[in-house]
């Protein structure tokens, strides 16, 4: 195809990481990992996320209020905390590695090598970034599901759901590794223009390039 070269192949899996991370990013701070009402008091919503709990109430709106102790926290929270925190820090390395190792950005200009070599280095940032948010996202589910089902909490007692963060943050992890993997095939698209011309070895082409020669002294 005509416009699928290694030129725009890199810029969207620049696009493509530059959109899981800002999401990634938005989700490590939204409170809204976990939600719970209940059918004796609809009109109050509580909401969770890694860094403070909200209460919603239709008389005074939503109110936020942060963890009193890091300690305190369940597991899964306090394991979700340092895992965003790299998928955050991973991420905006391999965007600030991914830009000079573009294809006609002016820098690191005459030295194709080391361009590819960033634009490995953000695959693999990109790829490290999506699974660090993926799998804090997954460890939070599965133990929200887990205390969903649990059968000896009474059937009257509200639990936790999932709230709509998870699935930013599902979609924030699965562009990252899309976007790592799109610079890996930039790279591979680029190691193949950059190929050298094959010799023919099939025997008829080597007579005729031997008849040729031939021409050629005669």
């Amino acid at each position: 195809m005509v416009f699928l070269t290694p030129k725009v192949m890199q810029r969207t899996a620049l696009f493509v990481t530059f959109g899981g991370f800002v999401t990634s990013l938005i989700t490590a701070f939204l409170p809204f990992w976990k939600t719970m009402n209940s059918d004796l008091n609809e009109v109050e919503n509580w909401f969770s996320g890694l860094w403070h709990t909200c209460l919603y109430t239709e008389e005074v709106g939503i109110q936020c209020k942060a963890y009193d102790s890091i300690m305190g926290l369940p597991m899964d929270l306090q394991i979700s905390r340092v895992l965003m925190s790299v998928s955050i820090g991973t991420g905006g390395l391999a965007l600030l590695a991914a830009f000079p190792g573009l294809e006609g950005v002016g820098m690191c200009m005459g030295q194709p090598g080391l361009k590819r070599r960033l634009l490995i280095l953000s695959g693999l940032l990109s790829w490290v970034s999506g699974l660090t948010t993926l799998a804090p996202i997954s460890l939070v589910a599965y133990t929200t599901l887990e205390e969903f089902m649990n059968e000896g909490y009474p059937d009257v007692m509200p639990r936790w759901e999932y709230g709509e963060a998870m699935f930013s943050g599902w979609f924030g992890g699965l562009a990252l590794v899309i976007g790592g993997t799109l610079f890996f095939v930039a790279v591979c698209m680029g190691d193949f223009d950059q190929r050298p011309p094959s010799v023919p070895n099939s025997p008829q082409a080597k007579h005729r390039t031997k008849h040729y020669l031939k021409t050629e002294v005669l």
